[in-house]
């Protein structure tokens, strides 16, 4: 259950924000559920500054800002630093903010370790979810080729709801393989998929491992993956980000939504109260994109 009152005192280079608005991510929601109750969990918000940082580091007081902390923006209140920040611009609401950091960041920063996308064929597996779905449109802005795997019968209606305007969309990475090679391949599903993903990639191709949703390990004869020349594996934790500015990535992407380049793909807008519900739905696998709550 959500926190009320406020966080921790803030350390001298970080903002104390009023949350208005967070989202859930699948992470978070299964170690929520193993923690004790001393622990708040939450990555995503987006609120107002209510206090600056003392070391001048952070937009000052009233100013609106979105991010993403290791733990407790399930709350009234979070602090954050200067690196986790960026200020929401004019035209952009709360709901959409707080829909982008997790997913959004994982998507970008995925695509940007794989290099140019210009013309390239791009797989993304998993494509229904919020990772998924931001990855799609990035790497169609990118210039790409989008390729999606993903059960939703429904996915292609939504990835031209996003702007993309021909996506292909498999049903099962089997599918997938029979169609070609691919240049670039985000998975965050793992197990089979990852294995499949490995004897997919064209020469000079790269997978990016940033997830393994499927709990399951990956199994796979190697043969495909070391006799396609320079065919790369590349893991990628978000966590690993924590200690690094990420600013300028969330500016980039709040950006193209101000923008009208990015659409965040909101599968519904709850109050708090409803996290209970909103969790299950998550790990239920009934949720197309993110799923944001309000915060009053």
């Amino acid at each position: 259950m959500p926190v009320r009152g406020a966080a921790a005192e803030p350390a001298p280079d970080q903002a104390l924000i009023k949350v208005e608005a967070f989202s859930l991510n699948a992470g978070e929601v299964r170690r929520a559920m193993e923690a004790t109750d001393a622990y708040v969990p939450g990555w995503d918000f987006a609120g107002v500054v209510e206090r600056a940082a003392d070391d001048g580091g952070t937009p000052p007081a009233g100013t609106r800002v979105y991010g993403f902390v290791p733990q407790g923006s399930w709350a009234e209140y979070v602090t954050a630093s200067a690196s986790m920040i960026a200020e929401i611009p004019d035209g952009v609401g709360a709901a959409e903010a707080a829909a982008l950091p997790v997913a959004a960041v994982t998507a970008l920063a995925s695509l940007q370790s794989a290099g140019p996308l210009l013309g390239r064929r791009v797989l993304i597996t998993g494509a229904a979810g919020g990772v998924g779905r931001y990855a799609c449109r990035l790497a169609d802005l990118a210039g790409a080729r989008v390729f999606a795997v993903s059960r939703r019968p429904d996915l292609p209606k939504r990835l031209r709801e996003d702007g993309i305007a021909a996506p292909t969309v498999f049903t099962t990475m089997a599918e997938a393989r029979q169609a070609g090679r691919y240049d670039v391949i985000l998975d965050g599903v793992g197990g089979d998929f990852l294995a499949t993903a490995l004897a997919a990639l064209a020469p000079d191709g790269v997978c990016v491992s940033f997830g393994n949703g499927s709990g399951r390990p990956a199994a796979f004869d190697p043969v495909d993956f070391y006799r396609t020349p320079g065919a790369r594996l590349q893991g990628l934790w978000l966590g690993n980000f924590m200690t690094a500015d990420c600013s300028p990535m969330l500016r980039r992407l709040a950006g193209l939504v101000a923008e009208g380049r990015l659409r965040p793909p909101i599968d519904d807008v709850l109050p708090w109260t409803d996290i209970a519900d909103a969790a299950e739905r998550l790990v239920g696998q009934s949720v197309d994109g993110k799923l944001v709550l309000t915060v009053r």
